[in-house]
């Protein structure tokens, strides 16, 4: 059906990704494919629109992977590196279709330009460096990509704002530790959530499994799928057989469609 949204998960993993470069830790030694775990991103898909969010180290295998032949935008969570590194590799997008619009925090913005100046700062842009259109989101403020809305909201990843964003009845939420009531507000009634599920034990910045079930609890959405996962979450096989119902892991390559 024309508008459907669809998400793939382009990536599931935390900042180092699964397997993680040496590590003999079982999980990160598992034949499973779901195992393994590139840096965490989704695109969103619909009509003829093609965005992520966010655009991080494997964004390149990600768009190879998936066949990607157009991008329409790039929506970001937060300035750290796992969600922005693969800022330069939308040249290819660039080359055939202009400027790529990114939606980001005036803070995240900042960072990118101290980190990308050369892309993003017109006076020192190196001769055949992307180029981008900078629209910056705040709180509270919905915008518009292609035909749908988006929703920000506002969560915090330890002391660091962080943004999620609803789409329709969709929410995706990353790098989440605490978020307040006037914020979950805005999630209540979505069909689909994703929130970061990192690992068993308690993190400084981001929800245990623990946590992201009581959020859920909270939410109460149709269906909930974890993201962010660290080789420490174990298994995933495993962990998704003492998951609720309607609580899944998600893994890389999983897409749904609302």
């Amino acid at each position: 059906m024309t508008g459907d949204l669809r998400v793939t998960f382009l990536g599931t993993g935390t900042s180092q990704g699964i397997p993680i470069i040496g590590s003999s830790h079982p999980v990160c030694l598992s034949d499973n494919q779901k195992d393994k775990r590139l840096r965490v991103s989704v695109l969103l898909s619909w009509d003829e629109y093609n965005y992520v969010i966010d655009c991080g180290p494997d964004f390149r295998q990600q768009m190879l992977r998936h066949n990607v032949n157009s991008l329409d935008g790039i929506l970001y969570t937060h300035e750290h590196s796992d969600h922005t590194a693969g800022l330069d590799d939308i040249r290819p997008f660039f080359f055939r279709q202009g400027n790529i619009p990114i939606y980001a925090h005036k803070r995240v913005v900042k960072s990118l330009k101290n980190r990308f100046g050369y892309i993003l700062n017109e006076k020192n842009k190196y001769p055949g460096a992307p180029s981008v259109l900078i629209n910056k989101v705040k709180k509270n403020n919905s915008f518009s990509i292609g035909n749908k809305v988006v929703i920000p909201i506002n969560v915090l990843h330890n002391k660091l704002q962080v943004f999620g964003f609803r789409v329709g009845d969709f929410t995706y939420l990353t790098d989440v530790k605490s978020i307040k009531k006037k914020e979950i507000e805005k999630i209540i009634g979505s069909k689909v959530v994703v929130v970061n599920a990192l690992r068993i034990e308690p993190h400084i910045s981001h929800f245990n499994l623990e946590e992201a079930l009581a959020f859920i609890d909270k939410v109460k959405p149709e269906k909930a799928y974890f993201t962010h996962i660290s080789h420490s979450l174990g298994f995933h096989e495993e962990v998704e057989k003492q998951l609720p119902k309607n609580v899944h892991l998600a893994f890389d390559n999983l897409t749904i469609t609302l």
